[in-house]
């Protein structure tokens, strides 16, 4: 997994849940190239000019691979009302550490006719969905 992050410095033993020895006292859920899944929902997503598109609903694990194929922005809506569900291809998110999100290259109006679901309900048990959501991100998004 090439990337342009520093190599990781061990801060604790793999596998525990030892406290930050360096740190004020709170369980280690981030490194410089890892974060937990808690951390990762409610993240926000951004177009590619910095407008705020949403948030990190969740993501799609692939079951054999282990690796995310989706993240779904949650877009739209108030507080929670009619709110819609997008999933956006993994490989598409890139972070930005200046705006402390994600950014992806598509507009509020694009993302408009992207595949979605409403909340509560489960895109994923039309099997044609990740077709169409490949299809959608010109193939950019795994096979689900």
């Amino acid at each position: 997994m090439p990337t342009d992050l520093p190599t990781e410095r061990a801060v604790r033993k793999p596998g525990s849940l030892e406290l930050d020895p360096a740190g004020p006292g709170i369980a280690i859920d981030e490194t410089s190239r890892l974060i937990a899944s808690n951390k990762v929902e409610g993240t926000a997503v951004y177009d590619r000019s910095g407008r705020h598109l949403g948030a990190v609903h969740n993501f799609m694990v692939d079951k054999i691979s282990g690796q995310v194929a989706y993240a779904v922005l949650a877009f739209g809506g108030f507080l929670g009302l009619g709110e819609n569900h997008h999933p956006l291809p993994w490989k598409a998110l890139t972070y930005s550490t200046e705006l402390g999100g994600y950014v992806i290259d598509i507009d509020p109006a694009g993302l408009a006719g992207a595949p979605s679901h409403g909340a509560g309900e489960d895109g994923f048990a039309d099997p044609t969905y990740g077709g169409r959501i490949e299809g959608f991100y010109g193939g950019r998004a795994p096979t689900a």
